[in-house]
């Protein structure tokens, strides 16, 4: 064989062999420089003021957004307290009842960056967060029972974020609701809420919660003879110390029954004094006590 070809051979492919290790070279410097840049963007970023599709790192932050109203039971973070456990998540607060199998109270605020293009998730399942030893309710509790699993903070009030919407879904957010009082009445002041948000420029303070019992359901879950929930309506971007004396506060309590066609839910409107002496909750405790006095007592009548 020709030495020149032989040589021109041997040449070429240590050329191809050189431009293939460029290549890779080239390619990790370029997938460093992007990495060094996600990471510097990731690291130098400015601490901002919390959204609501900011993670909740602790208790506080929550008490700070979701319970500025107060504390309605002084729930803890204790197991031992069972019956008046606090949680916390992105979406809401709660305090959980483990001898009724639901909340005693759900708490959480409503404003438009709540509001997104998410869907409804409909993975119903026991809160993961719940201790070891409390009794896990399930979906399956509810099966067969004629009973909804009636959301307290709604699926609607969620819909910035997948994994936000997901959390109302907890069995913990869930209470037997008729289906009546579920799609029809609390579903229309549910709807009702989220308007106030949407054009009158508000953000809402909202507590809710049940009380009674007409039975359980696979004898783990209460069945309530009542649902109940109070909004405080404060202007778009102020925190709750804008309350005063003229700030709109709307309370409804429901019974836990089957309604005989479309039923207003104007009927049920009530004060949250009434509300706290049938739950022995203190709704308004960060207020002072002459504001809660003017506040608690007053029918919206709007």
């Amino acid at each position: 064989m020709n030495k020149k070809v032989i040589n021109g051979g041997i040449i070429a492919l240590i050329i191809i062999i050189v431009l293939i290790a460029a290549c890779v070279w080239v390619s990790k410097k370029i997938w460093q420089t992007a990495t060094d840049r996600t990471e510097t963007t990731e690291t130098t970023q400015p601490e901002s003021p919390r959204t609501p599709n900011t993670p909740i790192l602790n208790v506080e932050q929550a008490q700070k957004i979701y319970l500025a109203p107060g504390n309605p039971s002084n729930a803890t973070g204790s197991p031992a307290n069972a019956d008046n456990y606090l949680m916390v998540n992105n979406a809401y607060a709660l305090s959980y009842n483990n001898s009724r199998g639901s909340a005693n109270w759900v708490a959480w605020r409503i404003t438009a960056s709540d509001f997104g293009v998410a869907e409804r998730q409909n993975d119903f399942r026991p809160d993961p967060n719940l201790p070891k030893n409390f009794a896990r309710i399930t979906p399956a509790d509810y099966t067969g029972s004629g009973f909804d699993r009636g959301h307290l903070c709604p699926s609607a009030d969620r819909s910035s974020s997948p994994e936000t919407n997901s959390e109302t879904f907890y069995m913990t957010n869930m209470t037997p609701q008729t289906p009546d009082l579920n799609r029809n009445v609390w579903n229309d002041f549910e709807t009702y809420s989220r308007d106030l948000v949407k054009k009158s420029r508000v953000d809402l303070y909202v507590v809710a919660g049940c009380y009674g019992e007409k039975g359980k359901l696979k004898k783990k879950v209460s069945v309530p003879t009542n649902c109940w929930k109070v909004i405080i309506a404060i202007p778009s971007g102020a925190d709750f110390s804008a309350v005063n004396e003229t700030t709109p506060v709307t309370a409804i309590d429901m019974p836990n029954i089957a309604y005989p066609g479309k039923t207003d839910w104007r009927k049920f409107r009530t004060t949250v004094r009434a509300i706290e002496q049938k739950t022995n909750l203190n709704l308004l405790s960060n207020l002072p006590q002459n504001l809660q006095e003017t506040l608690e007592n007053r029918v919206d009548n709007k």
